[in-house]
Parts: C-alpha cells; structure tokens; sequence
C-alpha cells in the first residue's frame, strides 16, 4: 500500500509531452524540500489520522470523491479506470518523489499497463537504486536535473546521483524514453548550471532539455528574466542538440 494525495486526469504542463492528456497519480512524500515546489501537499505528514486522497469523479470536472489512506493496489486501478473513460496518453507517475514507493510500484505498474496505459515517470533523478529496481516497466523517465542554487537546497553529490540515475535508465533492457527539465530559478549559479548541462553532453546528448523558468510560489517571489532564461539557452545549446524554454502550461491554463 502508499499513501496517494489525487488521482486525477488533466494535460501534461511540463518539457517533453506538454500538451498531451495523462491520468495523474500524486504520491505523497519527497526526499528534497525545493523552495518553490508547487505541491507542498505532498511534503508533511499531518498530525493525527492519515488525511484521505481525493480522486477526481470523471475526467475534467474538478469534483472529487475520497480515498482512504494508505491505498492498496486495486484502490489505484479502480481511480485510474474511472478516469480512463475518455482517452488518455499515458498515466503519470508524480509527487513528491514516487520512486519512495518502490515496493509498491513494482506491484501497480504491470497492473496499469494490463489496462493497455503506458507509464510515464516524473522524477527527480536521485535514487538511482530505487530507479534499477522499475526501469524495465518504464516508458517515459521525465528527470528534473538539481543544482543547488537552483533548489534551494544543498545537495552535495547531487551530480554524482545524476550521473548513476542516467546510467541505469540508459542501459537498461527496454530503455525507456528519457529526457530532462531543468526548473530555473533567479539565483542559478553559473558554474552548476554548466556542469549540469555538461552531464547532459556527456551521457545522454540524444535526449531533450527542457529548461522551466521557475513559477513563484511559496518563499519564491519572482523567477529569472527572459534575458536570463535566453542567456542560459544559449549556454545550454552550445552543448546540446535539443534545448527548449517551456514555462508551467497548467498554470498558465489555470488547470490541475
């Protein structure tokens, strides 16, 4: 069983698939604490009884039911099938950090691709162990790359975590799908982004980059400039093939 927040259907806002209709499956819990992360939901416990997940009653209405806590693995079937009524790309795997529940992962992924739904996973690629344990029933792998200055937060091997998680992914039998986003904030400091954009250049140079101008939210109050984002474009595309700027596309449309 896993503790959920929602399950719910809404378009893919984010680098590679933005635009495309997923069924969303929100994990609660985090191993970072990003100071602009727009789910805090899915960061602190309650005290007390578990609070229930909300699943969305059909696809688009914004109206949910609830859902006990912790749920098992049919719970998540039975909310994913509901919402399946109409077409969906894919089911999104996301949070938090769903790779915190590996164990349960390795039970729900089959059961949701038995439904005929690919799965795509949103990541932020530091649990390369985790990742070994799932990578031959993924399709999408969409990574967050993590500079410090632009989390936040001090991760000192946060490159080295990287470097591994790519690895797997990319060795791996069915090798899925795999690209980037890199969430940039006012601060990014220059000598992490260029080490992140190398790591890139140097183990996956095929795969996209999508760099997100940080959204305000929380402590966060403002984001990079367009002249900054267009600056750190450039350095990026000196390495890179395939490097775009994609702000949040569900919070500009004002959806989940």
């Amino acid at each position: 069983m896993a503790r959920l927040v929602e399950i719910f259907s809404s378009i893919q806002g984010e680098a590679e698939l933005v635009g495309v209709r997923q069924i969303f499956v929100r994990f609660f819990g985090c191993n970072m604490r990003c100071e602009w992360c727009d789910s805090p939901e899915t960061l602190t416990a309650p005290r007390g009884p578990l609070l229930p997940a909300r699943l969305e009653e059909r696809p688009g209405s914004g109206r949910f039911t609830r859902l006990d806590n912790p749920v098992d693995v049919a719970g998540v079937l039975g909310g994913v099938r509901r919402l399946n009524d109409v077409p969906h790309h894919s089911v999104s795997l996301t949070g938090g950090e769903p790779l915190l529940h590996v164990e349960f992962l390795e039970r729900l992924i089959p059961a949701i691709q038995g439904e005929g739904l690919p799965i795509y996973l949103e990541t932020n690629g530091l649990l390369p162990d985790h990742l070994s344990r799932v990578v031959d029933r993924l399709d999408w792998v969409a990574m967050d790359l993590k500079p410090p200055s632009c989390t936040g937060q001090p991760w000192p091997n946060w490159l080295e975590l990287h470097r591994r998680f790519i690895t797997i992914a990319r060795d791996s039998e069915r090798r899925p799908r795999l690209f980037f986003k890199l969430i940039v904030s006012a601060d990014a400091d220059r000598q992490e982004m260029r080490s992140a954009f190398d790591l890139v250049a140097e183990t996956a140079p095929d795969c996209s980059l999508t760099l997100q101008p940080v959204t305000p939210f929380g402590r966060v109050r403002s984001g990079p400039s367009m002249e900054a984002m267009l600056g750190w474009h450039e350095l990026a595309a000196t390495r890179l093939r395939d490097v775009r700027i994609v702000p949040q596309l569900h919070k500009l449309m004002n959806v989940l």
